[in-house]
């Protein structure tokens, strides 16, 4: 039996990350698998430990791949056997303590230092991330999660999208959407004392969509108790927060947040709400075609009669 010798961390700006929990599972996982491992994925996996943590963020499957003498297939098989959902998963348990750890200017400086100014490198690097959020996205929700989510939305009387800071985007689509199929809908983003306005106006039959990826705002408890206390449903679109609001909510969708900054918080938390829509669109179409009618002759109505406009 082979025994592998886990070598130390090299060099890094940030020497604490390497200590992290979520190193310290990789250094454990690659430990334990390395009997199973083909002679690339051994490849993959004493580069991945012996990496600084902010390389391994900031880095894609392709870089991994050439940069362990294997290709951006291998990196991913070879994390698969690790027992990783992929290279967003990797890189989720590694942020935790490396943002925790370094100053958000130092991560910026270290960002920018990893694309440089190669163009090519930044466009690759940024569709690089985005596409692998999604992936993550399609692979962590399974079917029944969707179907309960579009269950819990389907009858609402109104749909409240809550969604705060880098949250804020995703619920201000999904409710301006909503309204443009002829659903009852408001955004909701008031925090504190001022959020007590919006707890009042749920009413019994409506559903709830809380947009919010990792953090337990006090909010989202109250919220959620507020919800359950006059009959409204609740749909949790998350990273983190699952587990702990799973079995107080109807349905929990999975929305990963970046481990590296390059692309936006909202990425994934936008395409969820995407499919949210479209699901309830197709289950009541005329009612979405009349609303889409209705909101073109509007729009028809607001353009300035012709001839009349001024050339600017």
């Amino acid at each position: 039996m082979s025994v592998m010798k886990i070598s130390e961390p090299g060099d890094s700006e940030y020497q604490g990350a390497d200590e992290s929990e979520g190193m310290a599972r990789l250094r454990a996982a690659v430990r334990d698998h390395w009997d199973s491992l083909s002679a690339s994925e051994r490849a993959v996996a004493q580069y991945l430990v012996g990496a600084p943590v902010e390389h391994l963020l900031f880095a894609g499957a392709q870089e991994l791949g050439t940069a362990s003498g294997t290709s951006n297939a291998t990196v991913v098989r070879a994390l698969q056997r690790l027992g990783y959902a992929g290279l967003p998963a990797l890189k989720r348990e590694l942020a935790t303590g490396f943002t925790a750890a370094v100053a958000p200017e130092v991560r910026l400086k270290q960002r920018i230092a990893h694309v440089g100014r190669d163009l090519d490198a930044i466009w690759g690097d940024v569709l690089d991330e985005a596409q692998e959020r999604i992936e993550q996205t399609r692979r962590l929700t399974g079917s029944d999660a969707l179907r309960a989510a579009v269950a819990a939305l389907a009858d609402a009387g109104e749909i409240h999208a809550f969604g705060v800071a880098a949250s804020e985007p995703a619920a201000r689509h999904l409710a301006l959407a909503l309204g443009r199929i002829g659903r009852r809908s408001r955004f909701v983003g008031a925090t504190g004392f001022a959020l007590a306005d919006d707890l009042l106006a749920l009413r019994r039959g409506d559903a709830v969509v809380i947009f919010q990826p990792g953090r337990a705002l006090h909010e989202l408890t109250v919220l959620v108790e507020r919800a359950r206390a006059v009959g409204a449903r609740v749909v949790l679109v998350t990273d983190e927060l699952g587990e702990q609001f799973g079995d107080r909510v109807d349905a929990v969708l999975t929305a990963p947040h970046t481990p590296t900054g390059i692309t936006s918080e909202a990425l994934t938390a936008l395409v969820v709400a995407d499919v949210l829509l479209l699901s309830l669109t197709t289950l009541e179409e005329a009612r979405a075609v009349d609303a889409s009618h209705q909101l073109t002759a509007l729009r028809e109505q607001l353009l300035p009669p012709k001839g009349n406009g001024r050339r600017s």
